[in-house]
């Protein structure tokens, strides 16, 4: 990941572009499109290639416990992020008279579960302010009867990264909720503290570099309780082909409930292949590589005429930055026609840093949008 030779080898299709849109996208290494490449030749075992599906489904949550600081039986999979955050609604059984606490740094797949008309809780907004959330401004929402909060670690529409540890220590002291993160922007990318969180959710397609398809779910074993979704399926059930399976459920507790189907094996084996990918070159080595590549472009962005949207302070910041400018879009139609790919919405450009990208991508970035502005 670091080196040229490195690049090339494990990313031939970044060849002649500068790629720094992973807070999107992320590009998988040769080594997840052979994992699935090995799925549909086990498939086509029929029946006996299960063994071989259920083998890469074991390994897969050894790399996932890991990652998260978890043990295998804290840990599972669903079909995306969005559908963790669903599941894990149905499992609080929220009733009226209870809060959640969201903010307006977060991706859709957190907030909007809680804002549906059947959900009969009183939802209050951790509100930003200099595009940052202040500990400050979640204290006075926090209340006896706030049963969630819930964030991601690394904000995907500026980068703000949040201080976990004064988080929780703010719920703890001022109500009794659950503490919920979605780690997607983070992890793969910077190291994780998540020792005090009640939940752990994560998409599959970004900085981790699997596919689509894919939700990563942890959840401690002292919340087990709390986290078990009552949902029918069968892989979520302790006795789906019992005796006694059309009288009642035992919903398997914690992680395990939130895998109600037949899991997404091709995805499991790009989770697999990206977790041990991510493993082998080492977090903190890619955060450290990554750092004075990240420090450099805010810098020359911040000497530019644009307005930042990522808070300056470092302890705030991870492997996203994002701007605005009047000809945001001509500024990335200008960069996209040089074959350097960022992010472009509504007036917001954002940039992502991985591990392959370079400084040379860096130096060709910024040259683009210098140009760009420039003119």
């Amino acid at each position: 990941m670091f080196t040229p030779e490195s690049r090339r080898a494990d990313f031939p299709s970044l060849e002649g572009r500068s790629y720094f849109n992973t807070a999107a996208e992320g590009i998988p290494p040769l080594s997840v499109l052979h994992a699935l490449e090995q799925y549909g030749q086990d498939k086509l075992l029929g029946m006996d290639g299960r063994a071989k599906h259920e083998a890469v489904w074991d390994r897969a949550k050894q790399e996932l416990a890991d990652a998260y600081g978890l043990s295998t039986d804290e840990v599972s999979f669903c079909s995306c992020s969005s559908e963790a955050f669903n599941l894990a609604a149905l499992a609080l059984q929220l009733q009226p008279g209870d809060e959640v606490v969201i903010n307006d740094l977060d991706f859709p797949a957190g907030s909007t579960p809680w804002l549906q008309e059947s959900s009969p809780a009183t939802v209050k907004v951790w509100k930003s302010r200099d595009f940052a959330l202040h500990p400050d401004d979640l204290k006075p929402l926090l209340s006896p009867r706030t049963r969630l909060v819930t964030t991601s670690l690394v904000s995907f529409f500026n980068g703000f990264k949040i201080d976990v540890p004064e988080v929780t220590r703010l719920v703890r002291a001022h109500s009794p909720a659950l503490f919920a993160l979605d780690v997607t922007q983070g992890l793969g990318r910077i190291p994780l503290e998540l020792s005090d969180v009640d939940l752990i959710i994560s998409s599959t397609h970004k900085w981790i570099l699997a596919s689509h398809g894919g939700g990563l779910v942890g959840v401690p074993a002292h919340r087990a309780a709390e986290w078990t979704v009552p949902a029918g399926g069968w892989f979520n059930l302790q006795n789906a082909f019992e005796a006694d399976r059309f009288e009642k459920t035992v919903t398997k507790q914690g992680a395990a409930s939130f895998s109600v189907g037949m899991p997404n094996y091709p995805a499991i084996y790009a989770i697999e292949a990206g977790l041990s990918y991510i493993r082998q070159q080492s977090i903190p080595k890619i955060n450290d590589y990554c750092q004075p590549l990240y420090d450099h472009c805010f810098a020359e962005l911040n000497k530019l005429d644009v307005e930042m949207l990522t808070p300056s302070d470092p302890a705030n910041q991870a492997g996203i930055m994002a701007f605005r400018h009047p000809d945001a879009e001509r500024i990335y139609k200008h960069l996209h026609a040089e074959n350097i790919h960022l992010m472009y919405h509504a007036g917001r450009l954002r940039i992502a840093i991985h591990g392959y990208n370079s400084e040379a991508d860096v130096e060709r970035l910024l040259a683009g949008i210098h140009s760009a502005v420039k003119s």
